[in-house]
């Protein structure tokens, strides 16, 4: 941490409840955010949902973040992984689709009451998903109400059938909450908009920094035999993410080894296709990885590739987690040319801009980054030099401002040096 910044307040007992719609296993922002507020000296606990038989239901972190998981899974054994689970659910029958639905209706109204009972003295939702929930149990505990928006969900893939009621849902309780966070600029100019609210706080998702020494994992992992580059995407394997056409664009970049790393509702396709194009000698998968280990594995590639389609405002307005962790890895990307994106990599020069949608740009400057090692190395010196401004670390005190703004709290509170 910088210098000069006070000692946490080791007479603080502000509680802090989050909300949020996942398992918080592999939940990287809410996880740097909690961990940040920790470290200031609040009390946090997240609540979660339940996933038994892979996460406990009640645990304390060892940076002393409470998790709280809320519900139970309506089948047996259901799912290792949230990937899985996600792939499974194209087969569900009615009956599993309404037990999941009752499932679900009963984690969130036990995450209302239970946020309430715990009397937090703030309460932080996370995207829509979590918004009526944290709104009532802020209204019950009498608690101010900060809601932070990952996602444009009035205009995002798989929302489209439910954006009215979304959009009705934010346009209502947005501006009832102390504060609001999203993660770039042209979200926080939209929602602004939308909704006649002060712009929201900017908090992007960048990753700590951390430095992997000389890692290999992922050609020891797959055991790859040649010592060709790997041109790396990680992330969820979802529609509107171009991933399609990066499997097609292995086909055009020869003794190349491509490498997917997550788990999604695309899994089973991408596979298809690899094995559709001959490509399955060069073209590889791995599942989803813990976050602790997943820097190795990016540092462990050559090239970071991220060719989301401009599918939807959602999609138009970001700038990605995978972005800014491929450039704490020291890789050179190759990466769609959407402004939030364009702006992150023209800035710091990071590597080849190319159209969203077009596969054989995207297969040219993947290979045109394979043929010149000189340019990777430039690439690769130019994230190094950007890791040290594009980090969490260089944007958390904004959230603990944030907090200090809507707590009494006298002088603020900061990081311990």
């Amino acid at each position: 941490m910088t210098n000069g910044r006070k000692q946490k307040r080791e007479d603080s007992h502000f509680k802090v409840s989050m909300l949020v719609c996942n398992t918080f296993l592999n939940d990287a922002r809410v996880l740097k955010e909690a961990e940040t507020l920790v470290q200031a000296g609040y009390q946090v606990t997240v609540n979660a949902l339940a996933l038994p038989g892979v996460a406990p239901g009640l645990e304390v972190l060892s940076s002393g973040i409470r998790v709280r998981r809320h519900g139970a899974s309506y089948t047996k054994g259901e799912g290792k992984t949230e990937s899985s689970k996600q792939e499974r659910s194209k087969e569900r029958s009615k009956f599993e689709v309404l037990a999941l639905m009752a499932s679900q209706g009963r984690a969130l109204m036990s995450m209302t009451w239970s946020t309430f009972r715990a009397r937090p003295d703030i309460i932080h939702a996370h995207d829509v998903n979590m918004l009526p929930s944290a709104w009532l149990a802020a209204r019950l505990a009498k608690a101010p109400l900060i809601y932070d928006a990952h996602e444009i969900s009035t205009d995002r893939e798989g929302y489209k059938a439910i954006r009215g009621v979304v959009g009705w849902i934010e346009k209502k309780l947005m501006p009832t909450a102390a504060g609001t966070i999203t993660t770039t600029d042209a979200r926080a100019k939209f929602f602004a908009r939308a909704y006649h609210i002060e712009r929201p706080l900017v908090l992007q998702n960048r990753p700590r920094l951390v430095k992997v020494e000389g890692s290999n994992r992922i050609r020891e992992e797959l055991a790859l035999k040649e010592p060709w580059p790997i041109a790396l995407y990680q992330g969820g394997l979802q529609p509107g993410r171009g991933l399609p056409r990066l499997v097609e664009a292995a086909a055009h970049v020869p003794q190349t080894y491509f490498v997917f790393i997550g788990g999604g509702r695309q899994a089973s396709e991408l596979h298809q296709l690899a094995e559709k194009l001959e490509l399955t000698e060069r073209v590889y998968f791995i599942s989803t990885v813990p976050l602790a280990a997943l820097p190795a594995y990016t540092a462990s590639a050559d090239i970071g590739v991220q060719p989301i389609e401009n599918t939807c405002l959602n999609h138009f307005t970001t700038d990605s987690n995978k972005l800014f962790e491929y450039v704490i890895a020291g890789l050179p990307v190759v990466a769609s040319q959407l402004p939030e994106i364009s702006k992150v990599v023209r800035e710091h020069d990071l590597g080849l801009l190319v159209p969203p949608g077009d596969t054989q740009a995207l297969a040219d400057a993947i290979q045109t980054l394979v043929q010149n090692l000189e340019m990777r190395k430039q690439y690769s010196f130019n994230a190094g030099l950007a890791a040290q401004s594009l980090n969490w670390e260089t944007q958390e005190q904004s959230l603990l401002d944030l907090y200090a703004k809507i707590l009494p709290i006298n002088g603020g509170m900061e990081l311990q040096g």
